[in-house]
């Protein structure tokens, strides 16, 4: 990051370079193209610009590849830190995960009568049902 000056802590802050501090995305151009995509909501409204300011109160609502975020801004980042120093940058308002039933390895073996391809027995007695139609 030469060249570039960092903000002082409460002061505004790009949207792109928050999330990327935040550890929200792995990369800034990964959040530019969220921004840029829609997928980025400041206090209610739709953000198109990843260079709009933000600052510390601001509600965002990012939509990620399998879940909703919802966060407040409690600081503008200096830099990609480890995920707890990251973690202090914003308070996380998301609505905890759906609770998936999840399927031991025998019942996702397990398919449905009738479902996918017919096993060898089943393709005998349809050949068998289509000799006897003859």
């Amino acid at each position: 990051m030469s060249g570039e000056t960092q903000p002082a802590s409460g002061s505004r802050q790009r949207i792109d370079k928050w999330l990327f501090f935040t550890r929200m995305v792995k990369s800034r151009s990964l959040a530019q193209s969220h921004v840029q995509s829609g997928h980025v909501r400041i206090n209610g409204e739709r953000c198109s610009h990843p260079s709009q300011m933000i600052k510390p109160g601001d509600r965002i609502e990012l939509t990620l590849e399998r879940r909703d975020v919802v966060l407040i801004v409690r600081l503008a980042g200096e830099r990609r830190g480890p995920y707890e120093e990251a973690r202090l940058l914003y308070e996380d308002l998301s609505p905890p995960p759906d609770e998936t039933k999840r399927l031991t390895p025998y019942e996702q073996a397990i398919r449905a009568t009738g479902a996918g391809r017919p096993t060898k027995k089943e393709r005998r007695a349809i050949d068998r049902l289509m000799s006897d139609e003859d």
